[in-house]
């Protein structure tokens, strides 16, 4: 391969050719130039790669694949993006370990430091890749909003939380989830459990409430705190059986992709619950903690749209940015709008109001759509990863759900759970037995499925595939 980079971290309108070929698109051939450059040495490290816009002119190719191809190597480790110091190829110090060659002297620490326990490998649920953290645009974002920010942004918060906000997310729910709202209607919170606090702990709603048999126990423990008891609802092939709510006045469901089980609510069952809650005077909490990542197929609306009178619609960006964030909204119906700001109290104590700013922006910038599309390819491409693995080296085992969210349920043979579990726990795997997540309440356990929850999403992406090995060898036999 030909080559004539001018070797100047400092210069930005530096020569770069690469020479692109191999299968998988022009994308991956270019990841995989970059990346034979720096492993060869011919690009130094801390060395300053062209702007996106040039080096896709220079090889006619889109922006967006430099740029897709960029963050890539950022997750993988061999570049890093900071504001104001562009993309560079990654200072580290243990290239000689794993083979590649050195263009400086590195000094060796005089003390190793003392490495964390813990597993080898994290497979749990829960959280999205935080390396994949979208840092730059994010940096940009926040200057923007400080920049135009009103004095008055800088007092106590508004407990509906910034109006720009609540604009942004009015526009943005409304086109990606079928969301029916407008800003006087939606208040910020801190995210999903927050909001639980607030309408049960805060009084707005009471128990009892119908939950599915399968979520996630903090949740279930939060709501006995309040002193609300939790029914659960038995679920099948088509979602919760709403067909068995009783004399609850609530009801807690994840209708776009039932958690952790997988499986969408059928259109019919959608229906009958917007029916139930207007005949009964009742109200629907909705749990969309994952709507926008679905791979198979454009993601189903939002149950909200159906009966925004009737629906209680929950989301943050805990999956789709970071968990670190602490920003959540719901949106309510016009009647528990008072009684939410009331339980919430006279002033923002819970969500910052410089981070809502930056969302804000962040959403009408289009920064946040392009994060979600790109993370929605990679999280494909994990679960994809994941399915030919198991294919490969374990075929009798399922991998049942939709094909969606950050997360998959592997189906176990009958009485395997458990000793999988400690399976994985002895490679070093950290993951979660599907019984984990069933309500104490539940019918009979008897014909319950055995599974393993999987967080494909939660590995840094050079950690992934030695993860799915790792998962593999802890399998039951047929």
């Amino acid at each position: 391969m030909m080559e004539s980079w001018v070797n100047s971290a400092e210069r930005i309108g530096v020569d770069l050719h690469l020479e692109l070929s191999g299968t998988g698109g022009r994308r991956a051939a270019l990841i995989r130039a970059l990346r034979e450059a720096v492993r060869s040495g011919r690009l130094a490290p801390g060395t300053r790669l062209p702007p996106y816009r040039s080096l896709a002119a220079d090889l006619g190719v889109a922006r967006n694949t430099v740029a897709d191809a960029y963050a890539e190597l950022v997750a993988e480790g061999w570049l890093t993006a900071r504001q104001g110091s562009g993309t560079r190829v990654t200072e580290r110090s243990d290239r000689a370990e794993r083979g590649e060659p050195l263009r400086h002297a590195v000094r060796a620490p005089t003390k190793t430091p003392p490495r964390a326990r813990g597993p080898r490998h994290d497979l749990r649920q829960g959280t999205p890749d935080a390396s994949a953290f979208p840092r730059t645009a994010w940096a940009a974002s926040y200057r923007r909003a400080l920049q135009a920010a009103p004095n008055e942004a800088f007092g106590p918060g508004d407990p509906a939380g910034r109006v720009e906000l609540r604009e942004a997310l009015t526009e943005y729910l409304a086109r990606v989830r079928g969301v029916r709202t407008e800003p006087g209607r939606i208040v910020i919170c801190s995210g999903f459990a927050h909001a639980l606090r607030l309408l049960f702990g805060g009084g707005v709603l009471r128990g009892p409430l119908a939950v599915e048999t399968y979520g996630l126990g903090f949740h279930r423990e939060l709501l006995l705190a309040a002193g609300v008891r939790t029914v659960p609802l038995p679920l099948d092939e088509h979602g919760a059986r709403v067909d068995r709510l009783g004399r609850e006045r609530a009801v807690l469901l994840t209708p776009a992709h039932q958690f952790p089980t997988g499986g969408p609510l059928h259109s019919e069952r959608r229906a009958a619950v917007i029916d139930w809650a207007r005949a009964r005077g009742g109200v629907v909490l909705e749990d969309d903690y994952d709507g926008e990542f679905r791979y198979d197929r454009k993601p189903v609306g939002a149950l909200q749209g159906l009966g925004p009178d009737r629906v209680i619609y929950l989301g943050s960006v805990s999956k789709s940015l970071s968990p670190a964030l602490r920003l959540g909204w719901m949106v309510l119906p016009e009647q528990y709008v008072g009684a939410v700001l009331a339980a919430k109290g006279e002033r923002e104590a819970w969500a910052s109001v410089l981070d809502q700013l930056a969302l804000a922006d962040f959403v009408v910038s289009g920064s946040y759509d392009r994060h979600v599309r790109r993370m929605r390819q990679r999280y494909r491409r994990r679960r994809d990863r994941l399915v030919e693995a198991l294919a490969a080296h374990a075929p009798h085992i399922e991998v049942t759900g939709i094909a969606a969210g950050l997360h998959a349920v592997l189906r176990l043979p009958p009485g395997t759970e458990r000793s999988a579990v400690k399976a994985a726990t002895w490679h070093g795997v950290a993951l979660d037995g599907l019984a984990e997540f069933r309500h104490p309440d539940a019918e009979s356990a008897e014909g319950i499925p055995a599974g393993l929850v999987v967080g494909y999403a939660t590995p840094p992406e050079h950690a992934y595939a030695a993860a799915l090995d790792a998962l593999c060898a802890t399998m039951p036999p047929r």
